[in-house]
């Protein structure tokens, strides 16, 4: 494996980005811009039906994002040109073959002229309708595997998938590829065009007998659950991410490949500001409930560690990865950790404390102009404990809440459904949280130390520009001063 210089390697490439309007796929395209305006051009697949749609899409929500700030103020009024000479649009979707760009003009284009992939399409809902899921998470990848192999200039396809396709292990997790066949809990059988088949049964099944929409919705979630703990994954998102990762192993062919698993990722460390986030993703939306008071209880292991991984140095462990492997003349599966969990660990304790200090020094005001004093929640460490809990706190009332309605000739009926629609909500959601808010696994990121001394060896400059090392981050200043302020300032309205 060799390292050139990541911005020579970027000089006059043309890259094809799929799932262009994800968290991660616009600080790629950003810093890539920013970095390396000499980028000959960027090809961003866009889920879209047409180019004025796609058109619109990418400036309501690619460049259009604060996130591009430094990029405008640099070009200043040469922005809006050299958008136009970067970036080529492609309306396109990576579950259909082909990309859905069969016999168009773009195809041939693309094929002709592109020099890497970088696969970040993908759906992240933990409960995804399977037949979404898998069409996007796993066979978009054969789609994007096979539309590579036309592609006669390529030199290595990046594919970003997640650490948690480990399932729920409570031990050191190697960087080693999953195989078709093998689940994680030893149930056979396991192959993705059994459960293609499946989910296209169903579908039929419920179509004919006259399902609505909702209840097909409803059904396509249900059995992406339960297939998924079938084979040892908790949740349908995992699943099919691990099913996409199988995928590459027998289908790649003489495709360069290179697997990313970034962990928890979350806003900006540095570049091109800190704290730039969009969506609240699992833990940002219990920093959002604590902060506003509507926490009293969480269920969570405090002396396990928390892995989490700044979006920025995710994307610049891509660009390195994506160097280091395009000019392999013999490539080989490999796969990389991002994350914190081995080298620069931190505890859901050490979270919850830092939590409780920027909410006591900067409290949320409430509409009324009033601040929400905080304080500590109940911790409930184990689903024992928690059942226990929501039993005694929760689901005892509402029997009482029951009965009184029932005498009462349904006095309280909307009282007592609003109180069971949210106890069970709230159910729901720790049964698909559960797996990461007791996760007690760390993440091997041996590959990823070795692509790190690479890049060393390369001189300070470049290090500086395309930093990647979890050592350099102070966790309780980053999560005070530039995590927390950001998901306020860009994710709560």
């Amino acid at each position: 494996m060799e390292l050139g210089s990541i911005l020579h390697f970027l000089q006059d490439k043309t890259i094809l980005v799929t799932g262009a309007t994800g968290f991660l796929a616009k600080i790629f395209v950003e810093k890539i811009l920013r970095a390396q305006p000499n980028v000959k051009k960027l090809y961003l697949l866009l889920r879209t039906k047409d180019t004025e749609s796609a058109k619109q899409r990418l400036y309501t929500e690619i460049i259009g994002k604060d996130l591009f700030r430094l990029l405008k103020e640099k070009m200043d009024t040469r922005f809006d040109s050299f958008v136009s000479e970067k970036l080529t649009l492609v309306p396109g979707d990576i579950s259909q073959e082909d990309l859905n760009l069969k016999g168009s003009i773009l195809e041939e284009e693309i094929c002709n002229q592109t020099d890497v992939i970088v696969n970040l399409a993908a759906t992240t809902k933990f409960d995804e309708r399977y037949d979404v899921a898998l069409g996007i998470n796993t066979l978009g990848v054969k789609h994007v595997l096979n539309f590579a192999k036309k592609c006669i200039k390529l030199r290595v396809l990046v594919h970003v998938s997640t650490a948690y396709v480990c399932g729920e292990r409570e031990r050191v997790i190697a960087e080693e590829p999953h195989h078709f066949g093998v689940s994680l809990n030893g149930m056979p059988g396991l192959d993705i065009y059994m459960e293609k088949k499946e989910v296209d049964e169903k579908l039929t099944e419920l179509r004919e007998e006259g399902a609505t929409e909702h209840d097909i919705e409803l059904a396509m979630k249900d059995l992406g659950s339960r297939r998924a703990r079938m084979y040892g994954w908790p949740n349908t998102y995992a699943f099919t991410k691990a099913m996409a990762e199988m995928v590459v192993g027998t289908t790649k062919g003489n495709v360069n490949v290179v697997i990313i698993r970034p962990t928890i990722i979350s806003s900006t460390y540095k570049e091109p500001f800190p704290g730039w986030i969009e969506g609240l993703r699992t833990m940002d939306s219990i920093i959002v409930a604590y902060g506003k008071g509507k926490l009293t209880s969480l269920l969570v292991d405090l002396e396990a560690v928390f892995d989490v991984i700044p979006a920025d140095m995710v994307v610049n462990e891509i660009m390195v990865a994506m160097v280091a492997h395009a000019k392999e003349p013999n490539p080989s599966d490999i796969i990389y950790h991002v994350g914190s969990s081995v080298i620069n660990p931190i505890k859901n304790l050490n979270l919850r404390d830092y939590i409780l200090k920027y909410f006591t020094q900067n409290p949320w005001i409430n509409n009324d102009g009033k601040p929400v004093k905080v304080g500590k929640i109940t911790i409930l460490s184990d689903m024992a404990s928690f059942l226990k809990y929501m039993y005694f706190r929760y689901q005892l009332p509402l029997k009482g809440l029951e009965l009184v309605n029932a005498v009462s000739y349904n006095y309280f009926e909307e009282m007592y459904a609003d109180f069971n629609r949210k106890i069970q909500t709230a159910m729901r959601l720790v049964e698909l949280y559960k797996p990461y808010l007791l996760f007690n696994g760390l993440f091997d990121n041996r590959n990823s130390e070795k692509l790190l001394s690479l890049a060393k060896k390369k001189g300070e400059a470049e290090m500086e520009l395309f930093y990647f090392d979890p050592r350099i981050i102070d966790w309780e200043d980053y999560f005070i001063n530039v995590h927390i302020p950001g998901i306020i300032k860009y994710c709560v309205k």
